[in-house]
């Protein structure tokens, strides 16, 4: 019914393992990371959703507008600043 294409698990990963050490999250921080499509007018076609939730309740969220698959160290880089 549903043909919903998976992000590649590996990208997911190392995307992850990126804002961990980008960001100096501790190990204790979930992160998901999140692909979505856009067909309304305006909007990025592609776009990737990152959020952090910490111990502490608090939660930070991160959009690139690129697939997972397409996002670099580089991406994950500019987020900090």
């Amino acid at each position: 019914m549903f043909d919903k294409k998976r992000p590649n698990s590996a990208a997911v990963g190392r995307i992850k393992d990126l804002i961990k050490h980008n960001l100096n999250l501790p190990e204790t921080t979930i992160l998901s990371v999140v692909e979505l499509t856009c067909h309304e007018p305006g909007c990025p076609p592609t776009e990737t959703i990152i959020t952090a939730h910490a111990e502490d309740n608090s939660r930070r969220d991160w959009r690139i507008n690129k697939p997972i698959s397409e996002i670099s160290e580089k991406d994950i880089s500019a987020i900090n600043g």
